[in-house]
């Protein structure tokens, strides 16, 4: 049974190149991924939007079965770390994997505490999901050492995590 996703979130790149090239980046990071429709411009919308009659205007895609879906929108618009995605990670292996294949050809400023930013532009939080159990409950010591622990990584290291945890 195929669940209804509500909210699909909307990447918008600035020309066909760089939808094709990070829609075909992402989709070969995430398991269970895939590009499901793509769209053209064509006569009526083309003259809006300035791309050619025929160009790529849009590729819907699931990545590990999410879907999303990236425009070939033009340079009216720049992504920032105003939104991100949180990529949730079972393993420092995962950590590894996807801030790996996701960081590389971004910005080396933008890294930190388990945020990148990719070489399109997009902002990602490379996260192991047990860092909330680190950083939840009722000892406010164990979370301010993890803390303290994590504002000195980029990618962060769940074995460091823990030691500072005690």
């Amino acid at each position: 049974m195929s669940r209804f996703q509500r909210i699909t979130p909307f990447f918008w790149f600035p020309d066909q190149a760089q939808t094709e090239a990070a829609v075909a980046l992402y989709t070969s990071v995430f398991p269970r991924s895939r590009i499901v429709t793509t769209t053209r411009y064509i006569e009526t919308n083309s003259p809006v939007s300035g791309q050619p009659v025929g160009a790529l205007m849009t590729l819907a895609f699931e990545l590990d079965g999410q879907e999303f879906v990236a425009l070939n929108g033009g340079p009216h618009f720049k992504f920032t770390e105003a939104l991100s995605l949180v990529v949730n990670c079972e393993s420092q292996a995962e950590v590894d994997h996807y801030w790996t294949r996701l960081s590389e050809g971004g910005d080396e400023r933008a890294q930190q505490c388990g945020w990148l930013k990719d070489r399109f532009g997009v902002s990602w939080q490379v996260v192991p999901t047990e860092l909330i159990q680190l950083l939840s409950g009722s000892d406010g010591a164990k979370a301010r050492r993890v803390t303290e622990a994590m504002l000195k990584m980029k990618k962060l290291d769940l074995d460091a995590l823990r030691r500072a945890a005690g």
